[in-house]
């Protein structure tokens, strides 16, 4: 989407090539949709997360954001388990769309190896990326 500009992705998160944030508070990483993804997609209607306790590899998909335009899947970044889930999010699906940083994540993992954080992308190369697919 033009206009996007790194003020739009904050700098105390880490992201993915398929627009996922992680946010990394002690030992766990919260999981969210970059507010870039959430646009594209247009108004999420439905959101569907996996159950606490469920380990998942780097990649896997872990849930699904439904909107008026698609259905997408949700890949995990990083190999971990699932310690806490947003039902609020599920409830109110729309907060992925008004909230994406905030109210709008979607699950908290213990990763596995912390170090895989290092993979990820920070938020000057995550906008860069985004502009390369534009």
């Amino acid at each position: 989407m033009p206009g996007y500009s790194m003020s739009d992705y904050p700098t105390d998160l880490r992201y993915t090539k398929d627009h996922i944030w992680v946010r990394v508070t002690g030992a766990r990483w919260r999981v969210g949709l970059t507010s870039f993804f959430a646009a594209q997609l247009s108004d999420v209607v439905f959101v569907k997360l996996p159950e606490t306790g469920k380990a998942f590899a780097t990649g896997d998909a872990f849930g699904l954001v439904e909107s008026v335009k698609t259905v997408q899947d949700l890949f995990m970044p990083a190999s971990g388990t699932t310690v806490a889930l947003n039902e609020d999010v599920c409830d109110e699906p729309e907060l992925v769309n008004t909230d994406p940083y905030g109210d709008g994540w979607f699950v908290e993992i213990t990763p596995r190896d912390a170090s895989e954080l290092n993979s990820l992308m920070d938020a000057r190369a995550y906008e860069a990326y985004v502009k390369s697919e534009e």
